[in-house]
């Protein structure tokens, strides 16, 4: 799996359906109205997340591999 910077991921979970509620310092807190979860997502620069993170907010959001692309 390759990784995958903040600021990427929130661009994908956009065109998902999430929608941003607040920016809380460097997290960006989304919701989604399907979903009872919320979701952050840490956006430091332009550094890429670490795979586990990676992992972690994909499962929350529902994700695949193949949605990073």
């Amino acid at each position: 799996m390759r990784s995958i910077s903040g600021k990427q991921l929130c661009k994908i979970v956009e065109k998902k359906g999430w929608t941003l509620n607040r920016i809380t310092g460097s997290h960006h807190i989304y919701e989604n109205s399907e979903n009872t979860q919320i979701l952050s997502i840490p956006v430091h620069r332009n550094r890429d997340l670490k795979v586990g993170m990676l992992r972690a907010l994909m499962k929350v959001a529902e994700l695949s591999e193949d949605d990073l692309l």
